[in-house]
């Protein structure tokens, strides 16, 4: 048989018990699938993004908590949808699934490839951001050479490189060795990410202030409260709302979850829950002990971290844990997101709509290699990318817009599954009441369709240095392009005499 099994091989054997005839085997509990979304959500959406939003929606003054809370109400009503979708159609590659099985085969893709694209650059912006944490336990230890070497761009690009192939690596070998990397250090992640917690509560605004003052001779500055306009708050909960982008992850890899039509909506609900509750704790905690006046200062020139902040406050030792653990948050977002993105291409080339070599699986390690690795060289480009802008937020604004697009199909799909079919709508097991699916697949339309035009908006208004730095034409032409694979692959298969009507009324074939 080779070092491969091809998808679409005849041979009818599986070798192991476990092994499906994709090549895939179920594996994944549901504490690593619950890892999977926790990890995929919690790193910079935490860390960095809440701090330095500053920067990228100037104006958002005291508010940021506040849109937090907003944007968590469509991050829940998407969660809903895809527990609904996901107990009725366990497969690798589940958004793709659902929106092609529950919408519309073209918008399924698209909306697929969106979220695939998005999430391909947040990996290469998150490998990218690691090395400001490094830097920052750098500065705490006075390695001030050392901290000066991690900010130039060669430095950056070649260890979030590194960091990056890692996990490339780690996803090549299996799921077993991907869970017991991923499990450990979530549970590491939690443990330290609480002492940032306990320690911004435990000072005040006055005693960040006196810190800095010492350190920093820095002169606190009367800044007048901005005054709260609806554009601006939108589009900073959009932006927030990418904190909550990742639960979508465990959905991905439905072809190896055990258990799947429990498991899946079962890991969606303790993911969302779990890191909702933690952020906002998090956050709070920040904001209880950092001004919003000194990050919206700063963010200006800096790229600011919120352990790197609370380390005005704390003895080196505790600063250098704090750091350390959210630079883990970060590493632990590569694994998880790798798996997703490549179970989304193994399922475009499962049915068909992209090339069947893409849907390759090893042998021996029974992961989709060639979609792992294509899904490295993408995240290589996101991090290229995010020292050509010099401005990482350009990955995130994409990220929002892909996921956004992503989630819209996906409530779509809880609303036309029955009628689109019937039969595989017969197998949902979450929320079976047809009220309040489509109670809650309305509502979801309506906000999430207000958070993409806000986001539009946001930054086809905003001033860059050049179109390309625009993150609405990035995502059409990506769109265009994919709309060209999908017309080309469908074409060839048509040409082959495949039935497409009944190619995508029913589940792949495990």
């Amino acid at each position: 048989m080779g070092d491969f099994i091809q998808q679409g091989s005849d041979s009818g054997i599986n070798p192991e018990p476990n092994v499906a005839k994709t090549g895939l085997v179920r594996e994944l509990g549901l504490l690593g699938l619950a890892a999977t979304g926790i990890c995929s959500m919690l790193g910079a959406a935490i860390n960095v993004v809440p701090i330095m939003i500053h920067r990228n929606v100037p104006g958002i003054g005291p508010y940021v908590l506040h849109a937090y809370f907003f944007a968590a109400i469509p991050a829940i009503l998407a969660a809903l949808a895809y527990a609904i979708l996901s107990s009725a159609m366990p497969r690798a590659g589940g958004s793709y699934i659902y929106g092609s099985r529950g919408v519309s085969p073209y918008l399924g893709f698209i909306a697929s490839f969106s979220q695939w694209f998005g999430l391909s650059i947040a990996i290469g912006v998150v490998s990218y951001v690691i090395t400001f944490f490094l830097r920052d336990i750098a500065a705490v230890m006075d390695w001030l050479s050392l901290a000066e070497k991690l900010d130039s761009g060669f430095v950056r690009v070649t260890l979030a490189l590194g960091f990056l192939w890692t996990f490339v690596i780690v996803n090549l070998r299996g799921i077993s060795l991907y869970e017991r990397t991923l499990v450990p250090l979530m549970f590491l992640m939690f443990a330290l990410g609480t002492v940032v917690i306990v320690a911004g509560f435990s000072f005040d605004h006055q005693d960040f202030l006196a810190a800095v003052q010492i350190k920093e001779e820095y002169a606190v500055s009367d800044v007048a409260t901005p005054p709260f306009r609806i554009g601006t708050y939108l589009a900073a909960a959009a932006l927030l709302f990418s904190s909550f982008i990742g639960f979508d992850s465990i959905a991905q890899a439905g072809g190896e979850a055990k258990n799947p039509t429990r498991s899946l909506p079962l890991a969606i609900g303790i993911a969302v829950f779990t890191v909702g509750t933690f952020y906002m704790l998090f956050t709070a905690a920040v904001y209880h002990a950092v001004p919003w006046t000194y990050m919206a200062e700063h963010a200006q020139t800096q790229d600011l971290t919120a352990p790197g902040l609370l380390g005005h406050l704390l003895p080196i030792g505790w600063t250098v844990a704090i750091i350390a653990g959210a630079a883990i948050a970060l590493i632990n977002d590569l694994p998880a997101m790798l798996l997703a993105v490549s179970r989304l291409m193994f399922a475009w080339a499962e049915d068909g709509i992209f090339p069947r070599s893409v849907a390759s699986v090893h042998h021996r390690w029974h992961t989709p290699h060639v979609a792992i690795i294509l899904s490295g060289v993408v995240a290589s480009v996101g991090i290229l990318g995010s020292q050509l802008a010099g401005d990482f937020f350009l990955g995130f604004d994409i990220l929002v817009t892909s996921m956004l697009v992503n989630f819209l199909v996906m409530c779509l799909a809880v609303l036309t599954l029955p009628q689109k079919n019937p039969e595989i709508a017969k197998d949902i097991r979450v929320i079976q009441s047809r009220r309040i699916q489509v109670f809650v697949a309305l509502v979801g339309v309506v906000i999430i369709s207000v958070f993409l035009a806000a986001t539009v908006w946001k930054d086809l208004t905003s001033q860059v240095e050049a179109w390309y730095f625009h993150s609405t034409p990035v995502w059409l032409i990506v769109m265009a392009l994919a709309t060209v694979i999908y017309i080309k692959e469908l074409r060839n298969l048509r040409a082959t005499g495949v039935d497409t009507d009944e190619l995508f009324s029913a589940l792949p074939v495990e």
